[in-house]
Parts: structure tokens; sequence; C-alpha cells
């Protein structure tokens, strides 16, 4: 097909250009929640058995949820030692150790037991939830869809406007604005309520009540037709 040197089009093949757009809202696929265990102490053995102990701790809960916690990973693992303020020789007042864990929950109703749970550990911070869409999920496309028939609609009006219909499609563009926006950070994570080893039993916490955040998928294309001479 050989392409008209008329960017724009002629009286006889007037081009239309119009942008399709979806804007819309789906329920969430995951929930991700970040995990922060930590220790202090005077003597670093100590302290890193502490610290190993609690993130232990923290995985074996974890992995009694089986398939509803889909990923989990530890990040970054610190043990730093803490100078006194006075003096020259390098003296170590104590030693302060932690731990990152990522999870990610596709079971909403065992995230509320889950992180009640976590943040009920000793020395134990939990933040999130941060919702979120796998970036392959269908609401994906179907956004992309949406936004490719705004875009036939809106062009058949224009024509439409002018006396014209639509003859063919020229060009189709993806402007690569499909995904949605990660979620900022709720409410409901909680940090740790801190409770000593030797101490009496505590009575469970109960499970947070968490109502997942609806996403919010974009999508955008531009479009080219050509479309028949208009009745002016």
């Amino acid at each position: 097909m050989t392409q008209t040197p008329y960017p724009y089009g002629t009286p006889d093949h007037p081009r239309l250009a119009v942008r399709g757009e979806a804007h819309l809202e789906f329920d969430p696929e995951t929930a991700r929640v970040g995990i922060t265990v930590s220790a202090r102490g005077k003597d670093r053995r100590t302290t890193l058995n502490d610290l190993t102990r609690r993130n232990t701790t923290v995985l074996e809960l974890a992995h009694t949820y089986g398939q509803a916690i889909e990923k989990l990973e530890t990040g970054t693992l610190s043990v730093t030692p803490e100078l006194t303020r006075s003096g020259r020789d390098e003296k170590i007042r104590a030693y302060h150790g932690h731990v990152h864990i990522t999870a990610v929950l596709n079971d909403f109703t065992a995230l509320g037991e889950f992180t009640t749970r976590v943040a009920d550990l000793d020395m134990t911070r939990i933040d999130g939830p941060w919702w979120a869409l796998r970036p392959d999920s269908p609401a994906h496309g179907e956004a992309r869809r949406q936004a490719v028939r705004e875009a036939v609609q809106r062009a058949r009006e224009y024509a439409d406007a002018v006396g014209a219909r639509l003859a063919a499609l020229v060009e189709l563009a993806d402007l690569g604005a499909e995904n949605a926006t990660p979620a900022m950070p709720t409410a409901a994570g909680g940090h740790a309520h801190a409770r000593g080893f030797g101490g009496p039993a505590a009575e469970p916490a109960l499970a947070l009540d968490l109502e997942p955040q609806r996403q919010t998928v974009h999508a955008q294309v531009n479009a080219r037709f050509t479309m028949t001479p208009p009745a002016l």
C-alpha cells in the first residue's frame, strides 16, 4: 500500500484523528505488606540470635497460610553497632538488628488475621497493605479495549457532525498508559505490639477487618481514520 503524501488527507479522503480513553475500576487481586523484625542488645551474638529467632517465627507463621501467601521474600538484613556518645575509643553501647520481609497475599480473608498476628509479635513492625492488580490481569486488556471503542465512537460522532462516514482505520497508536498506579499505603497496616517473651500469654488479638481498595486502570490510544467526503 502506497502511503499518501498528504498527512492530513485530501478533500476526497479526509483524515480524522481522535484519542480514546478509559478509566475503569476493578477489585484488587493482591495485597502486599512489609514486615520489619528487630532486635537490640549489648552483645552482638545475643542480638543476632534474637533476630534469627524472631525472623524464623515470622516465616513459620507465614508458611501456615499456604497458598494464601503467594510470595514471601526477605529483603535486607542489617546488624549495626551503636557507639557511645562520648569518648574516642569506639566503645560499643549496643547492637541493632533488622530484617525486612515482604509478603504478597491473594486471600483477603486471611489478610486481616495475618497482619494482626504479625503485629502482635515481639519487636516486629508491619506496614501496608498496598493493594494492586497483577501485571497480566485481564483488567488491563479490558481497559485497552474500552479505550479503542471510545476512540471509534468519538470518530463516528465527529464524522457524523459534518455529514460523513468513517471509511477506514489508518493508525492505532498505544500510548503505553494502561497500567494502574500502585495504591498509596492505607491506614490498614499497623505497627507491632511488643510483648515480653517471659511474660504471661496475652489474649489473641482480634483480626483486622480490612476493606480492599479498588484499583483504577487507565488506558489511552490515538486513532486515525479516513472518512467519506463531508456534506458541507
